[in-house]
């Protein structure tokens, strides 16, 4: 299969969009698939042996944010993908998808930013329904969306799209695992985090808007635990602000092993935003063993089992995330026994799995497209 892969990000940033088309890029790659990638300046020239292509970008709050370029459309032309994939697509995504449809390749977009809700969070007003009068447009023009979420589902039906299937994401199962505790490098951070056995509370995600790590300022005062951050972007400044004076570790951003030795150092996880699309540091705390708190909005909802591998608290209730914390950091037996859930209910996600999901959804948006074609050619006298 040939697949072209349009994404609005890509290395060097680091995002859940760029996680999984690397993770489906790997994946063509293992099972004999050919792909290109186009995506906004800045990219690294290839990636798992398929050639990137580039194309003129604006920065916005650190992201690169691709422009429409007539490239794109020479470039699908000359490929002749069998199928696109357009990942969160936006402005190079819907031009991505408008261009593979004048040259009947089949699309199939990935639903994965909350564009509305950040029109909702920043107060636009009207802003938020032009926003998903956009959302609309964008993906009504792909032959199928794969969506993440059943709340990302249900928002997406009732703004009256249409041809909408679930699509997770998968969780490297090995490099984020309980084992990894007894590692060396683990254990070191462990005892910088927690040099008087305190309990460590972690976050792994961008420090931005949308991820209101300041609100784990909620936690302030609670005796015998420590925060550490993995991550940086736009809100770092605002988030020391409001954890001023609170035991705090800034780790930075950190991948691969590094990554994987943080969750092992941390006895549970915490995320505040309530935009999550999906939650993909979600699901890699679950692999880690580790309970997990989070809001009772978007993708947690159908991440995290309340009080059975974690808890989902009140959307933006401070007081009801404190309690829940509090809850799971005076209990070391029910950490335990929550961690061992999480990681049970991920077990059937790997990319492995996952991908070969994706492929199945490939095939049915070209045999869909096909059908279209092979019923335009059939004479109007044989469908009587």
């Amino acid at each position: 299969m040939r697949v072209a892969v349009i994404t609005e990000s890509f290395l060097p940033t680091i995002s859940g969009v760029t996680t999984s088309v690397c993770r489906v890029l790997e994946h063509l790659a293992r099972h004999g698939h050919d792909a290109i990638v186009i995506a906004p300046a800045g990219a690294p020239p290839e990636y798992a042996g398929f050639p990137v292509h580039t194309v003129p970008a604006l920065a916005y709050r650190q992201f690169p944010v691709g422009l429409p370029s007539p490239f794109v459309s020479r470039l699908l032309q000359d490929f002749r993908p069998d199928v696109l994939h357009a990942a969160s697509p936006f402005l190079l995504g819907a031009q991505g998808i408008a261009a593979a449809n004048r040259l009947d390749i089949p699309t199939v977009a990935i639903y994965q930013t909350d564009v509305a809700g950040y029109a909702r969070r920043n107060n636009l007003g009207q802003a938020a329904g032009l926003a998903w009068r956009l959302v609309k447009w964008v993906h009504e023009g792909a032959d199928l969306t794969l969506v993440p979420s059943t709340a990302s589902m249900a928002d997406l039906r009732r703004i009256g799209l249409r041809r909408l299937e679930p699509w997770a994401r998968g969780v490297d199962l090995v490099g984020y695992h309980p084992n990894h505790r007894s590692d060396p490098t683990a254990r070191a951070l462990r005892e910088r985090l927690s040099p008087r056995g305190e309990v460590v509370v972690g976050y792994v995600g961008r420090i931005a808007p949308e991820k209101q790590v300041e609100r784990f300022r909620a936690l302030r005062g609670l005796d015998g635990i420590r925060l550490a951050l993995v991550g940086d972007g736009p809100s770092s400044d605002l988030v020391r602000r409001e954890l001023a004076g609170m035991p705090v570790t800034w780790l930075g951003r950190l991948a691969g092993a590094e990554l994987s030795a943080a969750y092992a150092s941390f006895d549970l996880f915490l995320h505040a935003g309530t935009e999550e699309t999906f939650g993909q540091t979600i699901q890699e705390a679950h692999a880690a063993g580790l309970p997990v708190v989070a809001p009772r909005a978007g993708g947690p909802i159908d991440l995290i089992s309340h009080e059975e591998d974690g808890y989902l608290f009140t959307p933006n209730d401070e007081r009801d995330m404190r309690r829940c914390v509090t809850r799971l950091a005076g209990d070391g037996e029910l950490r335990r026994r929550m961690g061992e859930a999480g990681r049970r209910s991920v077990l059937g996600r790997s990319w492995e799995n996952v991908c070969g999901t994706l492929l199945d959804y490939y095939e049915r948006a070209i045999d869909e497209r096909a059908a279209v074609w092979a019923s335009t050619l059939v004479p109007l006298s044989m469908r009587r």
